[in-house]
């Protein structure tokens, strides 16, 4: 049952929320590969983790695969945004296929550091969550120079060659707060410990973060669209919670929702991770305004200009190139 508006009900709405430039490059690059190619486009796992833009995707024509095998030889397939390790390149061109890397850029510069300092001969300590598609393709960079770090209590079992020669990098996508622990924990151990030029965590990532813990300061309830495989998504729930937030949740969408999740709430905190389209937003905000809350305000704690340019291969012909592939003989 509906109940009826109350007048001091209101959403506190974060900006900034959604699409990173990263996800929207993604995205744009298979939008416009099955424009410019027709369908199919194949993608190596998910484009990005959201539901609702992969079944959007795969209306239009895209198709999701695990493992490049699935890919028919010749084709097209594209990377997706968190990036793939060197030997799934190497895989692709056996098969013949010709392929789009829409690996975020900052990812990317992940990857480009990984290289660097296993160059050096340095001890890599990758700060992340096992088995994220992104720390798997960053860990294939330099697989002999790099150990997994999955938080502070995977420290104490860690050995390194020369201590003076150990550096952090991280997955871009992980909680800020949590990750700096991990890294002060490994100072203690390792005083030498060098870090990265810059801070690997993307500009998106924290910027949703500090929305997040701002809302959490002035609401009962926080609510963020996104999806469970998202994994920054996740860690804005559970940085809500820890700025203060009485309740957090995770959802894909308004139907997912709770009614009993607004009782005796009167500022609900509303944003969504960085690959989810305003469109779940907004399905968001219309179900709350049913239940009266009607009152939007913005809470802005950033700006964001940045864009990236979609990848150099949907300036080519790679239909063409792909046919004049050579195939693999039995």
């Amino acid at each position: 049952m509906i109940e009826p508006p109350v007048p001091d009900r209101r959403v506190l709405l974060a900006a900034p929320r959604g699409y990173c430039a990263g996800v929207d490059r993604a995205v744009v690059a298979v939008e416009k590969a099955l424009e410019q190619y027709g369908a199919p486009i194949y993608v190596r796992h998910e484009i990005v983790h959201n539901k609702y833009v992969v079944r959007t995707l795969e209306k239009k024509g895209a198709i999701f695969v695990d493992v490049t095998a699935e890919v028919p030889e010749g084709s097209i397939m594209m990377f997706s945004a968190h990036g793939v390790a060197p030997h799934v390149h190497a895989e692709a061109a056996e098969r013949g296929l010709a392929t789009i890397d829409a690996t975020c850029p900052l990812v990317t510069k992940v990857h480009k550091e990984a290289v660097r300092y296993a160059e050096e001969d340095y001890d890599i300590l990758l700060i992340g969550h096992e088995g994220h598609e992104e720390v798997i393709g960053t860990s294939g960079e330099a697989p002999d120079h790099i150990t997994l770090v999955d938080g502070p209590d995977d420290i104490a079992d860690i050995s390194v060659r020369d201590e003076s020669k150990v550096v952090w990098l991280s997955q871009t996508t992980l909680s800020v707060d949590e990750t700096m622990e991990t890294v002060d924990a490994l100072k203690e151990k390792f005083p030498h410990l060098t870090s990265p030029p810059s801070d690997d965590i993307c500009y998106a990532t924290q910027n949703r973060q500090t929305a997040v813990k701002k809302l959490a300061s002035q609401a009962e309830l926080v609510i963020v669209v996104g999806s469970t495989n998202s994994s920054n998504s996740v860690r804005m729930v559970e940085v809500a919670r820890q700025a203060g937030a009485p309740a957090a949740h995770l959802v894909d969408n308004a139907d997912e929702l709770d009614e009993t999740w607004l009782r005796g709430v009167r500022t609900v905190g509303l944003t969504s991770g960085a690959s989810v389209p305003d469109v779940l937003v907004d399905g968001a905000l219309k179900w709350l305004a049913e239940r009266g809350y009607e009152d939007v305000e913005t809470v802005r704690t950033a700006d964001e200009s940045i864009t990236f340019s979609l990848p150099k291969e949907l300036r080519r012909n790679l239909r063409a190139e792909a046919a004049e592939r050579p195939r693999r003989t039995a």
